[in-house]
C-alpha cells in the first residue's frame, strides 16, 4: 500500500539519485553502490541547508546568537539572554 508517507520518500530517493546525476552524469553504479555512496552524500548536502536554514532562522528569531570568526567559519550558541532566563517547561 503506498501512503502519502512513502511516496514523500520515494520523491526524496529519486531528487537525490537525479541531483546526484546532474553533478556526476557520466556516474554508474549498482544498487548497492548507490545506496551506499550516491544518497549519503546528498543527503548529507540536503540536510546541511535545512540545518542552516533552521539556524538561520533561530538567529534572526534572537534565539542562537551568530559569531564569525577570524576564518570565516561561523559558530552558532544560545543567545546569552536565553543562557540567563529560566527555561519554561516543555508542554
Amino acid at each position: 500500500m503506498t501512503t502519502p508517507a512513502s511516496v514523500g520518500d520515494d520523491r526524496e530517493v529519486e531528487s537525490a539519485v537525479l541531483a546526484y546525476l546532474d553533478r556526476h552524469p557520466g556516474a554508474s553504479d549498482t544498487l548497492d553502490g548507490i545506496a551506499q555512496w550516491w544518497l549519503p552524500r546528498q543527503r548529507y548536502v540536503t540536510a546541511r541547508a535545512r540545518i542552516h536554514g533552521v539556524l538561520s532562522r533561530l538567529v534572526a528569531d534572537g534565539v542562537l546568537q551568530l559569531r564569525q570568526l577570524p576564518d570565516g567559519t561561523a559558530l552558532y550558541a544560545l543567545d546569552a539572554a536565553r543562557r540567563r532566563a529560566p527555561r519554561s517547561p516543555a508542554s
